[in-house]
Formats: C-alpha cells, structure tokens, sequence
C-alpha cells in the first residue's frame, strides 16, 4: 500500500512512461532543471537546490496550487540525492498503510546496503490525516528514519499541527505564470505536435489554465483526441472545451484570502480592485449573503460616522438581495460595494469601541454618579439617587454640561472623530460641547 499513489507512475524518473500515459505524466520532468515555474526554490539559490548540492534533504511541507509539480519534485528529490522513494496517498491511505511505510523504511534503513537505505516518504494531500495522524509522523521524522516530504494545497498554519510544522520546512510553489505555462504548451507541442488554435486562443488556453499546469496539459490532450481540422478561435475554443469553474475553496485559503483582498481593497478606496474581488468570489460561488456581511462590517469599520448612509446602504443591499435573489439581487451587492469603496473612510467607531471596551473591563465595578441613578424609591431619594440632576434640555443651548463618569474614573477620550467626511461635523459639536464644558465649571 505504500507505493499505490506512485502505482500508475514510473518506477523512477529515467524510465519512459507507457505511451497510452496521459499527456501531463509523459511530460513529467526527468531532472529538477526540468521543473518549470519553481525555479526560486529549484534553481542553485533556492532551499531545494542547495539541499541537493550538499547531497542532504531535510523534511519539507511543499505548499502550493494544483498543478504546480509538487509530485514531481519530490521524486526527482529523491533521485537527485539518492535516496528510496515511497509515496502515498492521505485520500487512500490509513494508520495500517503508515505503519506499513514506517517499517520498510526501518529495514531498509538497516540493511546498510548503501545509498538505498534512506526513504523519502511522499505523502500528498498531508493536510487530510488527522492531527493524531500527524503525530504519527514524529518519531520516524525525529529518528530519521524517513525524510518526509509533504504536498498540500492547503494553508499549512491551519491545516498542520505545530509538532509536525517545527520539524519540517515549508516551501511554497508558486501557481505557473503565463511563461511557465507557454513553456508548458511547447512542450507538449514537440511531442504531439501543434495544437488546433489561433495565436489568440492559445493565448486563451493558458489564460483559462489558472495556474495550473496539470489542468493545462489535460485540455490540450482533449484538443489532440478531437482531431479538429481548422484551428479554433477563441469564442470556438471557449465552446468546445466549456467553461472552467475558478478554482475557490470557500472554506480555507481562497475564501479568507480574498475577503482579505477586498477589505483592504475598499479600505484603500480603490472601487475597481473592490468589483474585481467581490467578482472573483461571487462567480467562484461564495455565498452572496457572507459577502453582504462582509460589507456590512466594513461599513462600520472603516466607513463609521465618515458616512453615515454607508450602513444603511448595505443593509438595504442585503434586503434587495434577499427579495430578488441571484442574479439580480447581485448588483445591489455591486452598488454596496462601490458606494464602500468611494466612502469617506474613518474606523474611529472601531478604536472608540476597542478603547471603551478595555477600559469596561478594568473598571467594570465603579458605580455610575449618584446624581444620573433613578431613584424610584423613598430609600434611593433619601440616600441621594437623583439628586441635583441637570436636565438637559432645560438648559441653555440644551446642554447643561453635567459629568457623567463614576467619581474615582477621570474622563476618557475614547471616539475621536476623523476630520473627513461626516465626521468633520460631528467633532465641530464635540469640540463645541468640550468648550462649553469647560466654561460651565470655570464658571
């Protein structure tokens, strides 16, 4: 069971692959210089290029994209430094199939019959074993009994445990930019010949590819099998091969990253990178109600009292959406964004709010004066609730410039208004309120 990942695969880089292979394992590279795209961590000034020049590998947790070579750089590590490769699978395999892994390599590891002895373990999709199975890993990394090289297209701070993250590195594969991807292609073109496209669809074809290689090499297979006779457009290309759905994963990277992009998008007032993000995770199929949250949140965030009508728009977006639904409730999405993102901006709400609720936790006894208590009974009058209270709008100016704060407890500044947009009004009648304050008690 430790070799059923690498079962359909050669048995090691040098051998040819079986002619009926799909396209994308036939153009598997055979040496590391042959990885294309990764050449910061391959080439002679990266991590992985200077472990092999000194004939060692240390663990490492290779992070990135589909499609990106994780597979094949591991083999190829192993060839490079002469090392056992053993692969699995985390999908297929369970404890039973690591127990099994552990102890070929322990007996390999013992059987000093040269450079053979040492095991890389490959597992893909590391992230899918359990923490408990994570731990598992420990004494065999620690002892050296395997060199262990992980895959994961999973973020490796929340998909990992900390045990197994402290003992192995973390590389991180970049997804394949348009070069890497028409080197790709070209390659694949030397072997089965020029693809049916025009100049512009192939351009298309490694557009619609994302990043991945793997992805890439498989559409090209299927334009080969479909022997087309006149080289496709792009509009006929988009037809044959359909659309691809973006690669999003609403529960882990792709979710939080771009909901990240598009705060700080909308917080730098920038309206087109904002449409551009909100686009991205509504047609990658995020839920329009999270993005609606998202929105309002900001909108008291970053927005705050700099707009007060920035609240009221996203909630009326939400409603409009709720009452048209997808897709036509989306542009009241869109229309709640833009107005965000072209928003006078001010997160002094969101500092007031921090300020006031640290300082209720360190003050959280004090009573309040006695002077603003209600006093509903004979006893609270008789012990002074109520007593001297300023009404305010009795006053001059319906201010009468009373403390409020419980008497061991100075006044705090905790909202200190931005001098932008609505608020440049709300910190003049503070100011005013400040100064008539202090002419009160000076009187």
């Amino acid at each position: 069971m430790a070799d059923l990942f690498a079962a359909d695969l050669p048995d090691s880089p040098e051998e040819e692959p079986r002619a009926d292979a799909p396209l994308a394992d036939r153009l598997r590279p055979r040496a590391l210089d042959q990885v294309i795209g990764q050449e910061h961590l391959t080439g002679p000034a990266g991590a992985i290029g200077r472990m092999v020049a000194a004939g060692r590998l240390s663990s490492m947790i290779l992070w990135g994209p589909p499609g990106t070579g994780k597979t094949s750089i591991a083999r190829l590590l192993a060839q490079a430094v002469g090392m056992r490769f053993a692969a699995i699978s985390a999908v297929f395999s369970g404890v039973a199939d690591l127990k099994k892994a552990f102890a070929e390599a322990e007996t390999m590891a013992r059987s000093g019959l040269g450079p053979g002895q040492r095991t890389l373990l490959f597992v893909d999709e590391i992230h899918r074993f359990n923490r408990a199975q994570q731990d598992g890993f420990l004494p065999f990394v620690e002892k050296g009994t395997v060199t262990l090289v992980g895959a994961t297209t999973e973020n490796p701070s929340f998909a990992l445990n900390a045990a197994l993250l402290s003992r192995a590195q973390v590389l991180i594969l970049h997804r394949l930019d348009a070069a890497a991807l028409d080197t790709l292609l070209s390659r694949a073109e030397e072997l089965e010949g020029p693809l049916p496209l025009t100049a512009d669809a192939r351009e298309a074809l490694v557009a619609s590819a994302d990043g991945d290689g793997r992805f890439l090499l498989n559409q090209a297979e299927t334009l080969y099998a479909a022997a087309i006779p006149e080289p496709l457009d792009p509009a006929a290309l988009g037809a044959f091969l359909q659309r691809r759905v973006a690669v999003y994963d609403k529960d882990r990277d792709g979710h939080y990253n771009l909901i990240s992009a598009l705060h700080k998008a909308l917080r730098g007032s920038d309206p087109q990178a904002s449409l551009y993000y909100t686009a991205r995770m509504l047609t990658a199929g995020e839920e329009p109600l999270y993005v609606l949250r998202r929105l309002v949140r900001f909108a008291s965030e970053d927005v705050g009292l700099a707009d007060p009508q920035a609240l009221i728009q996203c909630l009326a977006a939400k409603d409009a959406y709720q009452f048209l639904g997808s897709p036509e409730g989306e542009l009241a999405i869109v229309q709640a964004c833009l107005y965000l993102a072209t928003a006078p901006k001010s997160n002094a709400a969101y500092m007031a709010q921090k300020s006031a609720w640290d300082s209720a936790r360190q003050t959280g006894s004090l009573a309040p004066p006695a002077h603003i208590l209600n006093a509903p009974t004979k006893l609270m009058k008789d012990i002074g609730y109520g007593k001297d209270y300023a009404y305010d709008h009795s006053a001059e100016d319906g201010f009468s410039g009373a403390d409020y704060w419980p008497e061991e407890m100075k006044p705090q500044q905790y909202y200190q208004p931005a001098k932008r947009g609505f608020e440049r009004e709300v910190l003049k009648r503070m100011e005013w309120w400040a100064k008539r304050r202090a002419e009160l008690k000076g009187g």
